[in-house]
């Protein structure tokens, strides 16, 4: 770290990475670090005041700060022993300590005993918390240390299980997954998935996936689910029940097909259905939440409607490694692995583990917005589904697109969508919409301009791309290529003639600003509205400047 990323971080403010502290002895800098370590990992910065103003930290070792001794303290002080990277800065003569510190792979506590986590409260303030024993067992799920599912339960036998539960899985199995379940004994297929263990006691997952009633409500209190509709604040459903996942995920998909109306329209000699939720994202995302949700502690999967917003939100936040920024690209990272196995080998979800890309898929294939996550927190999962008005155009070309044998990707119909709302895209939104550096967002564009999707508009950081004429014609909005071409140069005579106006004179440079145009791009524009005697060009070359006549 230099001073310019120290000022970067300050500048920015605490997060749920990122904490501030003016000094600290040994005993609250273990503590800050376990409660990072305990999260997402991250930065302590002595020398910071919570307001991001920098103003130095007393040196902890008589008149200097020794790193190494600082690492080895803070090892010595944490089980398991936590490795840290500390760093000794200087701004403008104060003394700083900056210590990393990465997610841990164990739950961490301090020698003395003490658990901490790092959580945004209720106010979106990132603060510390005590770890409970319960939040203990949920963090080391998240981290993949455990699988909750596959934890003994003392006393549950398969008299506790549903004998139809057993039965409908095994005849999903041999219809759309795994068919070799389909002719095993209810004892076999439970071993099969994992969930009759080598001493004869049933796990976790067996109540969870095949259990009665009473038999969840008395091994797995935790898990509960609803479905709520709620018309301008109220409240007209509130379905709240503890029944096993299979059928919670079947009855919370058929709750939500009144509220899921088709809109239809023909497309030459196709019909094309166009619903508010395609069938893939009800399936996917209600067994994420089912499958991925933090079973130690209690908390509803809960499926809300309101006023047509769709929203799935399920307790414990995403497992380790999974943001909201790599979604789309982290590998597969499920919280109870035998339940995710369970649901593929049903053939409910994607057995890849991509279900959440198929999710982004269908939704912007029938014209929809893509997902939400952005309300989700450390403590919750939660992704909301906007319907909006469907743009027809666009699922017609991805239909006729797949008709023909050549399926567009998700990067693709992502940077589509984004074009069609937005008339165009700059290779540093598209970066930012795929989530990948600008160089790679520039080959995917520039290969969309090869295929004939694209046309690129100005030069270098100017540079925008926009729909094809190619794509009007194939959107059957032809018309629109003229608007979106002929229009930017009336408006940019218009921007640059109220320029002048207000400002008596123009430069290359302004323009170029003014117009997002190449310096090339901005002199023959100039040139041309002096040629029509709009504007009169006083001076030479670069040093060139227009007035009105």
């Amino acid at each position: 770290m230099d001073a310019d990323k120290l000022r970067e971080l300050a500048d920015k403010g605490e997060s749920l990475t990122v904490e501030f502290k003016r000094t600290l002895n040994d005993k609250g800098i273990t503590e800050a670090l376990v409660c990072l370590a305990n999260a997402s990992g991250g930065q302590l910065l002595l020398g910071v005041d919570d307001n991001g103003e920098i103003v130095g930290t007393p040196p902890l070792h008589g008149t200097a700060t020794d790193p190494d001794r600082l690492a080895a303290m803070i090892a010595n002080k944490t089980s398991p022993p936590l490795r840290v990277n500390v760093e000794v800065l200087d701004s403008d003569g104060k003394h700083i300590v900056a210590i990393s510190v990465e997610s841990a792979r164990s739950v961490v506590s301090t020698t003395s005993g003490l658990y901490r986590r790092r959580v945004i409260d209720v106010h979106g303030r990132p603060n510390c918390v005590g770890l409970l024993p319960h939040e203990q067992l949920g963090r080391a799920a998240a981290i993949g240390a455990v699988d909750i599912s596959v934890i003994p339960l003392p006393g549950a036998t398969t008299n506790d299980l549903d004998a139809n539960e057993l039965a409908g899985f095994r005849r999903m199995a041999s219809a759309q997954g795994d068919n070799v379940l389909g002719s095993l004994s209810d004892l076999d297929l439970l071993k099969a998935l994992g969930f009759a263990l080598p001493g004869g006691e049933l796990a976790v997952g067996a109540v969870l996936l095949f259990g009665t009633e009473s038999a969840i409500q008395r091994f797995v209190p935790t898990h509960e689910s609803a479905f709520q509709v709620l018309n301008s604040h109220e409240v007209s459903i509130n379905r709240i029940e503890r029944r096993p996942l299979l059928r919670t995920m079947l009855d919370l998909t058929e709750a939500i097909g009144p509220y899921n109306p088709e809109e239809e329209f023909q497309d030459g000699f196709f019909r094309i259905g166009l619903p508010r939720f395609a069938d893939t994202t009800l399936r996917e995302l209600i067994a994420n939440a089912l499958v991925h949700r933090d079973y130690s502690q209690s908390g509803q999967i809960r499926v809300k409607l309101e006023d047509s917003v769709l929203e799935i939100s399920s307790p414990g936040g995403f497992p380790s490694g999974i943001t909201i920024e790599n979604l789309l690209t982290a590998p597969p990272n499920p919280r109870n692995p035998r339940l995710a196995d369970a649901f593929k080998r049903a053939g409910i979800v994607d057995r890849t583990g991509r279900g959440i890309n198929k999710v982004y898929w269908s939704q912007l294939a029938v014209g929809r917005s893509a997902p939400d996550y952005g309300r989700s927190t450390s403590d919750w999962v939660v992704v909301r589904i906007h319907p909006g008005p469907a743009d027809r155009e666009l699922a017609a070309f991805v239909a006729a697109q797949q008709r023909q044998g050549e399926p567009i990707s998700l990067s693709t119909l992502q940077l589509l969508h984004e074009v069609r709302h937005e008339g165009r895209i700059t290779t540093h939104r598209a970066a930012e919409l795929l989530r990948i550096r600008n160089d790679e967002a520039r080959v995917v564009l520039n290969d969309l301009v090869g295929r004939g999707l694209l046309e690129t508009r100005g030069e270098g950081k100017a540079r925008t791309y926009h729909l094809s004429a190619a794509m009007y014609s194939s959107l059957g909005q032809p018309d629109q290529y003229v608007r979106t071409r002929g229009f930017d140069s009336i408006q940019q005579e218009q921007m640059i003639m109220t320029f002048v106006r207000n400002h008596d004179k123009i430069t290359r440079s302004d323009a170029a600003r003014l117009c997002q145009l190449s310096g090339d791009q901005a002199s023959r524009l100039l040139r041309r509205l002096a040629k029509e005697g709009k504007l009169v060009m006083e001076g030479t070359r670069r040093s060139a400047q227009y007035r009105e006549p």
